[in-house]
């Protein structure tokens, strides 16, 4: 049985307003919460400010439906001076049931900024 890589970060439940007319959550809604997922764990890492400086190629395996449970698991894989790359998986409780099912996954690039909004050096761990 596969099982999620990373931390869970964020859990939030999928609800009507985040759905079109089939039941199916948006995509971008999922990716939404990702990139929240993200900034909250590289926030921490970074003891600051953090931003979103780049998404690889997300493909969906399979949707999202009102009433799931969506959960976000973050994994820091790389460091730089001022940026980091976070794996980040996106799995679907299903509504009601305890089954898990990976929906998308995708790399983000984080980067630390300063208080004048420049990238700034991460602290050492």
């Amino acid at each position: 049985m596969v099982k999620p890589t990373g931390e869970l970060t964020l859990r939030t439940l999928a609800m009507p307003a985040d759905a079109n007319a089939a039941g199916d959550i948006f995509g971008g809604w999922v990716m939404a919460q990702m990139d929240l997922a993200c900034g909250i764990r590289a926030a921490e890492r970074a003891h600051g400010r953090v931003v979103t400086a780049a998404v690889n190629e997300m493909s969906f395996a399979m949707p999202v439906k009102i009433g799931d449970t969506l959960c976000i698991y973050t994994d820091i894989v790389k460091v730089g001076r001022t940026s980091m790359t976070l794996l980040v998986e996106a799995w679907a409780q299903r509504y009601l049931t305890p089954q898990m099912d990976k929906v998308t996954n995708a790399l983000f690039v984080m980067v630390a900024l300063d208080a004048d909004n420049k990238p700034t050096p991460l602290p050492a761990e």
